[in-house]
């Protein structure tokens, strides 16, 4: 697959308004990160959550494991509430991954090469470096209230888990920036 100057998304399905803030990024924030999450749960559960206005959480993408499918819920240019750390809310976008962390089977090659497409377009968008410091996983999203405390200030520290394939997953979006 070749990179790409744009990326569309096979649905847009709104998060609440009350579950992020309107911004004007990357003129607002500068857009610097991927923080990679995994929903504990379905599909259809995240959706729900995220459209919930009392929920206090959203993502920018949700990507779905069976097929790849991805669907936006919060625009690029507003600030998500996912990683559980403001400043990292303000300067990333934030990619929801169907699925349980403790259990391997949701994290198809399918859906690794669907989000990777993503993160390879907005790296390439917003100049954000491929590397592990610039794409990370919501556990190493510093908690913003305790000093040498991850995963935000949940303490999520298994999202994405033991089972997300980081090499193979870097590897992906590595490909696909570079358009082989």
């Amino acid at each position: 697959m070749e990179a790409s100057s744009s990326y569309a998304p096979l649905a847009f399905l709104a998060a609440s308004p009350s579950n992020y803030t309107l911004a004007d990024r990357p003129y607002s924030n500068l857009i610097n990160k991927v923080v990679i999450h995994v929903t504990q749960g379905s599909w259809t559960s995240a959706i729900n959550w995220f459209q919930n206005p009392t929920a206090g959480a959203s993502a920018h993408y949700i990507v779905r494991s069976a097929d790849g499918f991805v669907a936006q819920a919060v625009s690029e240019k507003d600030i998500a509430w996912h990683a559980g750390n403001w400043s990292y809310n303000q300067s990333s976008i934030g990619i929801e991954h169907e699925g349980y962390s403790n259990n391997p089977a949701w994290f198809t090659d399918t859906m690794f090469r669907s989000s990777a497409q993503l993160t390879a377009y907005l790296a390439n968008k917003y100049q954000i470096p491929i590397d592990r410091q610039h794409i990370i996983g919501h556990n190493e999203v510093p908690d913003p209230y305790n000093l040498g405390g991850y995963g935000g200030a949940t303490h999520n520290i298994n999202c994405p888990g033991q089972n997300w394939w980081w090499d193979l997953y870097m590897s992906y979006v590595n490909q696909y920036a570079a358009g082989t």
